[in-house]
């Protein structure tokens, strides 16, 4: 077992970022990535994707994230054929915030990956052939920009891959709405909801109203994925909120808490300090 660095592949600490086309005619070793996210999307052939301690088939279509701590190799490839996207996570962050928005990118690029790596867990994109023909021809635009690096080629890359990360979430979308019973769906369902209407008043009853779930399945699925509550969830987007509005305005404490969603300027002020060990007021001062 083996720890991998982005700077294995790219000399280049101003942009984090490695596409290439890779092929596997022997087992690779089980391996982790220590500094950035890696999308993959297989062109040809099999495998089997050994991810932790389970072992899972992928095949021609299918696309996944791996991130972190989360140990994988590739065992038995035939005719095994991929391309590797390698980026600081970061890299992402330059994206609308609609897209966050997007269930098949909570799926896909947030909950999947980190779900992956404490449960067993066989989810994959399946890219149909139209699909991934057109896959395909993003990444083939991708390695020729990489590799002639002509100038803007760097901002032109980051737009393809976000069109890239975009496509795959919607397939993702598409993919997943069809099946029944699909916990992580439904719970990107509920984060997407709630990252868009966290500063409205929203109960527990909306939120699992909106996932198509009850209210006691979506609390058991958001404490197995978040190890909080979906209500604790929505608390600390709105602190987070609050924290930008101190650093930046000139709003009351109290126009800030009914900004950030909190009907009593009080509980805000205990929430906060609870969060940050600090009041609101300390809080702007020291930044």
């Amino acid at each position: 077992m083996s720890n991998a660095y982005l700077r294995w592949f790219t000399s280049d600490q101003q942009f984090p970022f490695f596409i290439q086309y890779g092929g596997h005619v022997e087992d690779m070793e089980l391996h982790n990535h220590m500094d950035f996210t890696e999308l993959v999307i297989v062109l040809n052939g099999h495998a089997t994707h050994v991810v932790n301690t389970e072992e899972f088939f992928i095949k021609k279509g299918n696309a996944f994230v791996i991130n972190g701590d989360t140990h994988h190799a590739y065992k038995d490839p035939h005719d095994f054929r991929i391309c590797n996207i390698m980026f600081s996570p970061e890299m992402l962050a330059s994206a609308g915030p609609d897209l966050r928005k997007s269930n098949g990118f909570q799926a896909l690029f947030v909950l999947e990956p980190f779900y992956r790596n404490i449960h067993s867990f066989p989810s994959k994109l399946a890219l149909s052939i139209s699909s991934l023909e057109y896959v395909e021809s993003l990444i083939s635009f991708m390695i020729e920009e990489y590799q002639s690096k002509q100038q803007g080629y760097q901002t032109m890359l980051i737009s393809r891959l976000t069109e890239m990360v975009v496509y795959l979430s919607r397939q993702y979308d598409t993919q997943e709405k069809g099946i029944e019973g699909n916990n992580l769906m439904h719970l990107a369902n509920a984060i997407s909801f709630i990252e868009d209407h966290y500063l409205e008043p929203l109960s527990l009853e909306d939120i699992a109203g909106k996932s198509n779930i009850s209210i006691r399945h979506l609390n058991r699925i958001f404490r197995s994925y978040y190890q909080m509550t979906p209500i604790s969830y929505l608390q600390k987007l709105r602190l987070e909120k609050a924290c930008h509005l101190l650093k930046n305005g000139n709003l009351s404490i109290t126009e800030i808490s009914y900004e950030c969603g909190f009907n009593d300027s009080n509980y805000f002020t205990r929430q906060f300090k609870k969060a940050f060990g600090k009041s609101p007021k300390t809080y702007r001062q020291t930044h």
